[in-house]
């Protein structure tokens, strides 16, 4: 036995009733749009085959709808065939219909696609967006969609422009709105990612300045404390001053200012009883002693004394030193007064 053509499959499935397999179109006028369209789209693009089966909503709603299910070939024969499923919505016409791309492994959607999910394969075309019924129908949609993949096609990133599409007069009210979202489509993605490397850029700065932040923040902290520090040492000096004003003021009699007036020896400002004073004097005689030793070593150096004459003058040298170190050291054991 033959089997049955599209239009008897087409025929006896909407008739179908009060069985599991009975498809979700109740309206007799309904059923008849539905056979018309079918059969308007199989008789243009014969490679489709109508069937049914059940379809979820992303709501979980399950319905029996019919199908048609084939493969479309655009433009360019380089690229590889299209397959389809367009699935007639449980409202059609007045719904549009859900069309996917079926998705195989070795022929992914590219991601950027204006009108086709690359997870889903479900189509979004301008076409289905604005869908109106009665102006809008299965065959021209699906002439859309050959337009569309033509230009764009979902396995294949590279744009191509047809010839026929290249003037402006050349192409329809339908075909410039597809090319001008898609074209609108590719400007976001490429706006999108470059706001995102923006994006990342002005978050590193951000980091880089709130790290910035941080060390300037220590730093002025650090900055404060040593400020206090100061003030607190100014505070001690003026304190210190004060003592050693109101202590010449008590023991001299005079402020510093008629002091510093008088021309006087540094010794006069302070009282030394006898022994300090020796001890001062030794002290000096002694540095002195060195001093003149010092200069004896040079002079032996460059050859302006003898050696004979060196060590004369070292010996006498150093006898006067020790007495010197020695009177000053006994000064030293003695208690003194200042």
């Amino acid at each position: 036995m033959a089997p049955p053509s599209p239009k008897e499959f087409i025929e006896a499935a909407l008739v179908a009733a009060a069985t599991p397999y009975a498809l979700s179109y109740t309206d007799s006028k309904q059923k008849w749009v539905i056979l018309r369209h079918l059969l308007s789209l199989l008789q243009e693009f014969p490679g489709f085959k109508p069937s049914t089966g059940r379809f979820m909503h992303n709501d979980g709603t399950e319905v029996n709808l019919l199908r048609a299910t084939g493969c479309v070939h655009v433009a360019n024969s380089t690229t590889p065939t299209i397959p389809l499923v367009i699935w007639l919505h449980e409202n059609y016409p007045q719904k549009a219909p859900l069309v996917f791309v079926s998705l195989h492994p070795m022929t992914p959607i590219h991601r950027h696609h204006p009108f086709v999910d690359n997870t889903t394969g479900a189509t979004s075309p301008p076409y289905i967006l604005t869908w109106k019924y009665p102006p809008c129908n299965l065959s021209e949609l699906l002439r859309n969609l050959v337009q569309l993949f033509s230009i764009d096609h979902p396995f294949s990133y590279t744009l191509t422009t047809p010839a026929c599409l290249t003037h402006p007069w050349l192409v329809s009210t339908k075909e410039a709105l597809d090319r001008l979202v898609g074209m609108l489509h590719y400007d976001m993605v490429a706006l999108r990612a470059s706001t995102s490397d923006e994006i990342e850029k002005l978050s590193l700065l951000q980091e880089e300045l709130k790290r910035r932040d941080r060390f300037i923040t220590s730093i002025v902290a650090e900055l404060g404390e040593e400020r206090m520090r100061l003030e607190e040492r100014v505070k001690n000096w003026a304190e210190e001053t004060d003592r050693v004003e109101n202590w010449l003021r008590v023991n001299d009699g005079r402020s510093i200012m008629d002091l510093n007036a008088r021309d006087v020896e540094i010794e006069d400002a302070f009282e030394m009883d006898e022994t300090s004073r020796a001890r001062l004097e030794s002290s000096a005689a002694d540095l002195a002693i060195e001093e003149v030793m010092y200069k004896l070593d040079k002079a032996l150096e460059h050859e302006a004394v003898s050696f004979d004459s060196y060590i004369k003058q070292v010996r006498s040298l150093a006898r006067q030193q020790f007495f010197h170190r020695r009177n000053e050291m006994a000064s030293t054991s003695s208690p003194t007064s200042v």
